[in-house]
């Protein structure tokens, strides 16, 4: 059975969908989409038009720009705009949103996650009074971009990716330390801002 290597590995880069091929396939994906659905599908129809080893590549880049975000730090973030519940799959998916807010964003909250504070829609959700006013479309998740490559990939993607000896995640690992999300304290040594604006520290 072939050893298993992380994506963060560096030999695990490979030539053809480089992560500024990434980039912009994600972030072009956007910019007519009429709701994120109609998205979703233009960026899936622009991967299945790649190359099957591209296809592939692109689930690694995906995977290697999501572990970035793995952190309980970003849980920490994700968990407070979402008042209190976001779970496991919540996180995985807002890990997903993430990506889907492009680039720069997507840099910014790497490096900081209380940066979510400068998102327009991060600061709108606040005004809205708590999440049971929330609409649907209006949570900060992105389930389907998990299954983009999956569904362009002319064959079992998962298989594979195994026989590359390749996993990607399929549920949040944490990176870091784990605290008390609710602890006000935690919240304004870690994201002060993003406490502020969701009425969690003065």
């Amino acid at each position: 059975m072939p050893s298993i290597r992380k994506l963060s590995d560096p030999l695990a880069t490979v030539l053809g969908m480089d992560l500024n091929a990434f980039w912009v396939l994600v972030e072009s994906s956007g910019a007519e989409a009429s709701d994120q659905d109609d998205r979703l599908e233009r960026l899936t129809a622009a991967v299945a038009a790649l190359p099957a080893d591209e296809v592939v590549e692109f689930a690694m880049r995906l995977d290697e720009v999501r572990r970035r975000v793995d952190t309980w730090a970003h849980w920490h973030a994700a968990d407070l705009i979402c008042g209190g519940l976001c779970s496991d799959d919540g996180f995985f998916y807002f890990q997903a949103w993430l990506v889907g807010q492009g680039r720069a964003v997507f840099e910014a909250v790497a490096a900081s996650p209380d940066a979510l504070a400068d998102l327009p829609h991060v600061r709108y959700l606040a005004s809205r009074g708590g999440v049971h006013a929330w609409a649907d479309e209006e949570w900060p998740d992105w389930e389907g971009l998990d299954y983009v490559a999956a569904e362009a990939f002319d064959g079992d993607l998962e298989s594979e990716l195994e026989s590359r000896g390749l996993q990607v995640l399929v549920s949040p690992d944490p990176a870091g330390e784990q605290w008390d999300f609710a602890d006000p304290a935690e919240i304004s040594a870690r994201v002060p801002r993003l406490g502020a604006l969701f009425g969690k520290v003065a």
